[in-house]
């Protein structure tokens, strides 16, 4: 899929993850210059040239490197991540080469965007509220939007020993974030839920 603007300075794409060989979802942020999660769409890096090269990458957990050596090669960019999460960078690790920064969940980063603590399938899993004329919640593995587009948890098999208690955490991490203004969901895996996408998830966590 192609880059489209999906909100105002919100930008979504989808590119085939080398790794798993599934279609995957990534955003650009046009006023940080921020990328979350990124591959590299169809257009090239050259459509980010034409834009302003982006600045940042921001992961929503660890696994989420995806391409991010191959922008910060071309553009300098900044790589951050969860800091309970740094250790996967490490000697041997991915993204040698590259420093990876750390955040805390909480922080407000560049342009407001704000790390919010999920830290359920994994500890440095993280939620990115994204303020704006339209605010945003940006969501990592926790919750993904499935093929039918409803929201959904993945499979079992890759939550943990007890799926269940996992389940009912993320709904309980989520839960605690309705407190905040947004409207307008992106996901890592599924695509954004543009218009109600606070009142869906509320639905959805009271399930």
């Amino acid at each position: 899929m192609p880059v489209c603007e999906v909100l105002p300075g919100v930008f979504h794409w989808t590119a085939v993850h080398p790794e798993i060989k599934v279609h995957v979802h990534c955003h650009y942020l046009e006023a940080p210059r921020a990328l979350l999660d990124p591959l590299v769409p169809e257009e090239g890096l050259a459509w980010f040239e034409r834009r302003g090269s982006p600045r940042h990458i921001l992961l929503t957990n660890r696994l989420h490197s995806r391409a991010s050596a191959r922008f910060a090669t071309r553009f300098g960019c900044d790589i951050w991540c969860n800091a309970e999460g740094l250790d996967h960078f490490g000697d041997g690790g991915e993204l040698p080469g590259f420093e990876v920064r750390g955040f805390s969940a909480g922080d407000v980063l560049f342009g407001g965007v704000r790390s919010l603590r999920i830290g359920e399938l994994c500890t440095d899993e993280t939620a990115f509220w994204i303020p704006g004329a339209e605010p945003a919640l940006a969501i990592a593995d926790g919750i993904v939007r499935d093929e039918r587009g409803q929201l959904s948890f993945v499979p079992d098999e890759l939550i943990g020993d007890d799926p269940e208690a996992i389940k009912r955490a993320l709904r309980d991490a989520y839960r605690r974030l309705l407190s905040l203004e947004f409207d307008h969901l992106l996901f890592a895996h599924g695509e954004p839920w543009i218009g109600g996408g606070k009142r869906a998830l509320a639905e959805f966590v009271d399930r």
